[in-house]
């Protein structure tokens, strides 16, 4: 298996659909500008396909054009990490599967939602998707979407007994709990195993405790503001330091904004705003509720976004 060092600022990107008629339909000329957009941001990677790209709502063909149309945009300048998740190994394996035909250099696999595996069966369910794709995995903790949060010492044994798995996307909004893992990391390995943000507001805090980056919501309005941030917080001297502490302050009103509703309808009606995608979602998410509009307006203009 190809090693990557997933690190820095990685977007989980937006999904952009344009409407024919009532229904809806990639936007694909929208998605590359959006990709350009990241790279010149200065980003260290791009998630695809993930719960902010709408994957549920992909059928198979879109789901490996989307991965498809990121890879040749990105032309191997940054990994592409397609999310692949599914609380069903089988598929699970599949989207995996497609994915690698597609291009993808990671997978990002969050966590069984709904059924609440065991730690048995978590680890189970990694091996397998570990066995029959070639790929290095992000384990994707995200309580407030799966019902249940994975305990590091649950994360710590998945990365012990499937070295493919090889980071985890931290997303239960603990910082105690991703130091702990951070600390037996360091103590007793996995050596390369690696912390990622799933939370940008957690971003500054997590690398000044040893993370190494975050997947990233507010990275896809503002990709260069929080590079900048994440790479000066990286570099972890003290004047870099500050000046990490001024950007984040100066994005905060954003990434709290960004889950003023559910993810990702603030963030896709800030793009349109931006004039970078169409304010087009899928059901059964809608658009922004239109009280929720001139609070989103105020943020993007103090950023001068619009």
């Amino acid at each position: 298996m190809k090693k990557i060092n997933f690190f820095g600022s990685i977007p989980a990107i937006v999904t952009p659909f344009k409407k024919n008629g009532k229904e809806s339909q990639l936007d694909l000329p929208a998605l590359e500008k959006l990709v350009a957009y990241q790279l010149e941001g200065g980003v260290d990677g791009i998630v695809v396909a993930g719960s902010t790209g709408e994957a549920a709502t992909l059928n198979d063909e879109e789901y490996a054009t989307i991965i498809k149309t990121v890879v040749k945009k990105v032309a191997k300048k940054v990994p592409v990490i397609a999310g692949a998740g599914s609380n069903d190994t089988k598929k699970a394996i599949h989207f995996s599967k497609l994915a690698k035909s597609a291009g993808a250099d990671g997978l990002l696999h969050v966590t069984p939602f709904y059924n609440k595996p065991t730690p048995n069966g978590l680890v189970l369910h990694y091996k397998e998707i570990a066995k029959a794709v070639d790929l290095p995995i992000i384990l994707y903790n995200v309580p407030g979407r799966t019902g249940s949060n994975v305990s590091p010492q649950t994360i710590l044994r998945i990365a012990r007994e499937v070295p493919a798995v090889v980071a985890v996307k931290e997303a239960s909004g603990s910082i105690n709990q991703m130091m702990e893992i951070i600390n037996e990391v360091e103590k007793n390995g996995p050596k390369d195993f690696i912390v990622l943000a799933g939370d940008d507001a957690l971003a500054l805090p997590l690398i000044v405790v040893g993370g190494k980056g975050c997947i990233s919501v507010v990275c896809n309005e503002v990709p260069k503001l929080f590079s900048n941030m994440i790479h000066l917080a990286l570099d972890g001297k003290s004047k870099g330091m500050r000046e990490a502490k001024k950007l984040h302050y100066q994005m905060l009103d954003l990434m709290n904004i960004n889950f003023i509703e559910s993810n990702p309808i603030p963030v896709k009606t800030a793009l349109s705003m931006m004039g970078l995608i169409e304010e087009n979602l899928r059901l059964p998410l809608t658009n922004l509720e239109d009280k929720n509009k001139p609070l989103m307006e105020k943020v993007l203009k103090e950023l001068n976004l619009i």
